[in-house]
């Protein structure tokens, strides 16, 4: 009898080999937790590679998510036409809006000013980040799929405009590990905005659970119910009883990948219970950084950032792989100002420049600047013509990110926008270029970091992307 491919056997990798064979390393690992001391030195938690594919320029990224869409034509992409046709209709072909309710050209509110040697022009929304502009890579001609946020954010953090895929900060501590043990691969700190699309822009989806973002706040208990309440012996006890439940448990599942994953994430809680407390402790940090950070600022936004920004430090530190911070809620609204552009978008540079200024110099002065990766970016921009009156509306067409630090090509310019800054007219970038060329920096071939399921390799770039080599130093 024939039989058609489909049902054709297939090969094993090597871990699920050792897994079947096994029936499962996880209780291995628990025993391993329950025998060791909660601050000995433990090595770090490994990826599914060995080793990158490629040698790394950086160890860490720090993603700093501006939820809403800055506009790239009033922080980073000054445009002289826009003031010339201010105030009229616009004079080039428009796409549809979001919400279709197009005013006339409107020219920034803000001037712009060249900095440092490269002459990066940078918006006066932004004075902390401009005396930074050597060390930028600034790119002009970032491109969204969709202009809706929801969709845009899953295409953003996950490659793909649906829910249902694995966050780049997952396949990041899938493929690569934490290294740290006591801490997870991937965290996000939440400033009081999660992004339209919810938690599953931080999923692990089908990748193991323990891959999946881990979202702790920007306070002194950075995770509720993490602290130790009872003592180490008594813990021992519970975590002997559970790691036989997991036996008998992994001996008659069918797929143990699941109860292994439990083990993991208990396993891991375990060890966060010292770390963690440790990890939002900043009562050591000098009152020089405290005031750098705008810890003490009189606008509490720029305070919860800079709690946000000194603990992506601190986890970088400590071997976190993918950091990712939201944005503080102000009064407004996130940088989505469909009206009130001035206001709006004043607000949310007050609560971010500082802070983001500050983690650069910290960086840059205790030498980690150059093996992390720090990115700025939101999920589109804005129309260089008005929403209403004094607002602006989504736009995917072309738009500006930058990223400091991690082997880029600091000080430089990469693509353009046309005069109006409506559209990449140079050397356009989708989501899936800029995954790849991540992924490319932290050591990792995109295109052989998959994962099987539902019948096919998958990746965080599906069957996209290229490497932009023009982007590295």
């Amino acid at each position: 009898m024939h039989h058609c491919g489909q049902y054709a056997q297939q090969p094993m990798d090597r871990r699920e080999m050792l897994s079947r064979c096994a029936q499962g390393f996880g209780a291995v690992a628990l025993t391993a937790l329950a025998g060791d001391s909660l601050l000995g030195d433990v090595p770090g938690q490994p990826g599914v590679l060995d080793r990158g594919h490629i040698p790394a320029r950086a160890r860490s990224v720090i993603f700093l998510y501006m939820d809403g869409g800055p506009s790239q034509v009033d922080t980073f992409d000054p445009k002289p036409a826009l003031s010339k046709w201010d105030g009229k209709p616009f004079p080039a072909p428009m796409e549809r809006t979001q919400f279709n309710s197009v005013g006339n050209t409107l020219k920034s509110p803000w001037e712009f000013h060249q900095y440092g040697e490269c002459g990066h022009p940078i918006s006066d929304l932004f004075p902390h980040v401009a005396k930074h502009a050597d060390e930028l890579l600034v790119v002009h001609s970032m491109t969204s799929q969709f202009s809706e946020h929801t969709n845009a954010n899953y295409l953003l953090h996950t490659g793909t405009g649906t829910v249902g895929r694995p966050s780049m900060g997952a396949w990041v501590s899938y493929g690569l590990g934490a290294l740290a043990d006591d801490l997870p691969g991937f965290v996000v700190v939440n400033g009081g905005l999660v992004p339209p699309g919810g938690l599953g822009c931080f999923s692990s989806a089908f990748l193991p659970a323990k891959h999946q973002g881990s979202i702790v706040l920007p306070r002194d208990r950075a995770l509720a119910n993490v602290e130790q309440r009872e003592g180490i012996d008594r813990q021992r006890r519970k975590l002997d009883l559970l790691q036989g439940l997991d036996r008998m448990g992994l001996e008659s599942a069918g797929d143990p990948a699941p109860i292994e994953g439990a083990i993991a994430n208990g396993e891991l809680a375990f060890r966060m219970q010292s770390a963690v407390p440790e990890l939002a402790d900043i009562s050591g940090e000098t009152e020089e950084t405290r005031e750098m950070y705008g810890l003490e600022h009189s606008y509490e936004p720029t305070r919860i950032f800079a709690r946000e920004c000194l603990l992506a430090r601190r986890m970088v530190q400590r071997g976190v792989r993918f950091i990712e911070l939201t944005c503080p809620s102000v009064s407004g609204d996130r940088w989505d100002q469909h009206g009130n552009l001035k206001g709006g978008h004043e607000n949310n540079a007050r609560a971010v420049d500082q802070p983001i200024g500050a983690l650069l110099t910290d960086l840059k002065r205790r030498g980690m600047l150059e093996d992390t990766l720090v990115v700025w970016s939101g999920e589109f921009g804005r129309t260089p013509f008005a929403q209403g009156r004094d607002g602006r509306d989504h736009n995917p067409y072309g738009y500006t990110i930058w990223m400091a630090g991690g082997g880029v090509k600091a000080g430089s310019v990469y693509g353009a926008t046309d005069e109006f800054g409506y559209r990449a007219i140079d050397k356009p970038v989708e989501i899936y270029d800029f995954h790849a060329t991540m992924l490319h920096i932290l050591g990792v071939d995109h295109r052989r970091l998959t994962k099987l399921f539902g019948g096919r390799e998958h990746r965080l770039t599906d069957v996209h992307g290229k490497v932009i080599k023009e982007w590295l130093a």
